[in-house]
């Protein structure tokens, strides 16, 4: 390339827009100080945490305009000193503080330091701490959840393994295949569970790929039956009905065939009777047309106030069995592939859940 073709870089324009207006779209409260306690920017976020009127008190001294203590009600400006203190701290991670008028605050601070690593700014950031608690909350959940479903599994494996090891030459062969069956059985349950904890760490942290390629859902939904079938199912509590021709997907196949397994497996767990599964073109005027897979069982259903919890992590129906986890993942990966999911009462009464997945098509060869 000739140096008169070569492009040149577009002109760098820098941003005009005032800092103060930068920090009102924050999600979490924001204090700016100088390195004389003087209060120099907060935004609204700030105000509404700690119900105090800061944007009225810029230039004012920031311990007096924000008055921050600890539990044993030391002045958290005083008992850490970020104007002062050691000259190579640089930041205070996240604790609990409390305001005079009984509100409370998760507060994080940085210093900006000179390079003589004198103090030039303090910056301040606060949190509800109800998210903490929403957080905290979620995490005992996951804990009892998962220690609820290892116990009974471990149990069953610790229990049978250790009268084989201690009667097998007392025990007929047949009694020795049924317990190692049971072992099997209970090491795919955890193998199950250490998969769904993974996926929901991975979903929740935004670390989820897709590997896509042409999927076809009728091969799908007809291997998961199969799979249940040799479970141990009778061929009589399933009903496949695919669209004539159904299109193929452009998807992760793992992914989909966790998203039917989930499915199934929810409706025989929470479900009775028969399992209805129907595949579907819906040809759309205004965008890419659809692939409708629906999931129908002859149980209960869902009543309705709970209807919109279904797809929550650790919601469980009437039935309490399993992690709570299974219909979350399903969402988000449904939402992953850009389709999406939905809860609908079957016909019966029973639980339906409906999900529309975009037929899509392969990025052209370069």
């Amino acid at each position: 390339m000739s140096p008169a073709s070569r492009r040149e870089p577009p002109a760098f324009e820098p941003i005009s827009t005032d800092l103060s207006e930068l920090i009102e779209v924050l999600p979490e409260g924001f204090v700016l100080a100088d390195a004389d306690r003087t209060l120099l920017l907060a935004n609204s976020r700030a105000e509404q945490l700690t119900g105090l009127p800061l944007l009225d008190r810029l230039g004012d001294d920031v311990t007096t305009a924000l008055p921050l203590h600890d539990r044993e009600h030391r002045s958290w400006w005083e008992a850490l000193d970020p104007f002062g203190g050691l000259h190579t701290r640089t930041r205070f991670t996240e604790q609990l503080l409390h305001l005079p008028q009984g509100r409370a605050v998760l507060l994080a601070a940085r210093i900006v330091r000179d390079p003589d690593r004198s103090v030039r700014r303090v910056v301040v950031t606060l949190r509800d701490p109800r998210t903490r608690e929403r957080n905290d909350a979620d995490s005992f959940a996951l804990i009892t959840t998962v220690a609820h479903e290892l116990r009974a599994p471990l149990t069953s494996v610790r229990g049978f393994s250790r009268t084989l090891r201690q009667r097998w030459d007392q025990l007929r062969d047949e009694q020795k295949m049924w317990m190692l069956e049971a072992i099997e059985g209970d090491a795919d349950r955890l193998s199950r569970l250490v998969s769904e904890l993974l996926d929901v760490s991975r979903i929740d942290t935004g670390r989820l790929t897709l590997v896509r390629q042409p999927v076809d859902l009728l091969e799908i939904v007809s291997g998961q039956v199969a799979g249940l079938l040799a479970a141990g199912h009778s061929p009589d509590r399933f009903q496949v009905s695919p669209a004539p021709q159904p299109p193929h997907l452009w998807a992760d196949p793992d992914r989909i065939t966790q998203v039917v397994g989930n499915l199934l497996e929810n409706a025989i767990r929470h479900g009775a009777g028969l399992v209805r599964v129907s595949i579907e073109q819906d040809r759309q005027p205004d965008g890419p047309d659809e692939v409708v897979l629906r999931v129908l069982d002859d149980g209960p259903g869902v009543p309705e106030e709970q209807r919109e919890l279904v797809f929550s992590r650790f919601w469980q129906g009437r039935s309490r069995g399993g992690s709570g986890l299974g219909l979350y993942v399903v969402r988000s990966l449904v939402e992953a592939h850009g389709g999406r999911v939905a809860y609908e009462p079957a016909p019966s009464g029973g639980a339906g859940f409906v999900v529309r997945l975009p037929v899509g098509e392969p990025p052209p060869a370069r």
